[in-house]
């Protein structure tokens, strides 16, 4: 599932990519037929993930899979998406970037209106040698 339509603007600390998708019924994380406020957080997310994605094909690599681990001064302006009328838009930077992690500071945008900001973490899985296995986790 990738929730950004396009990537507008984009260089190595900040990205602005946008969206038309949130009023579309089959929306993914649709549920009661509303999209509320609180998904913008995992479009915040992706927007970490596609310029990870863009800075490391622009070094000539692979991005690493990583995992979202914390979500902080989440601020949410809205209840709910569904019902805005023309394109979401999202403007990131990072704000530490290391080879365990990042971190990005978002702000999600509809027209002059502001949606939602926040910051949000990102802790990279080390990514094994072609042909191994997934190391097995604690416990199992």
């Amino acid at each position: 599932m990738c929730l950004w339509d396009e990537v507008r603007a984009w260089d190595a600390r900040r990205i602005h990519v946008a969206a038309h998708n949130h009023r579309d019924p089959a929306h993914p994380l649709r549920s009661a037929g509303r999209l509320r406020a609180l998904h913008l957080c995992e479009y915040g997310a992706q927007t970490m993930a596609v310029h990870g994605g863009l800075r490391a094909r622009a070094a000539g690599g692979r991005a690493k899979p990583g995992l979202l681990v914390a979500l902080r001064g989440i601020a949410l302006h809205v209840a709910r998406i569904d019902d805005l009328p023309g394109v979401l838009e999202c403007h990131a930077e990072v704000l530490t970037d290391g080879d365990a992690g990042w971190q990005y500071a978002f702000r999600i945008v509809h027209g002059d209106a502001l949606l939602a900001e926040g910051r949000a973490a990102v802790m990279l899985q080390a990514t094994l040698p072609e042909g191994e296995g997934r190391a097995a986790s604690p416990g199992s």
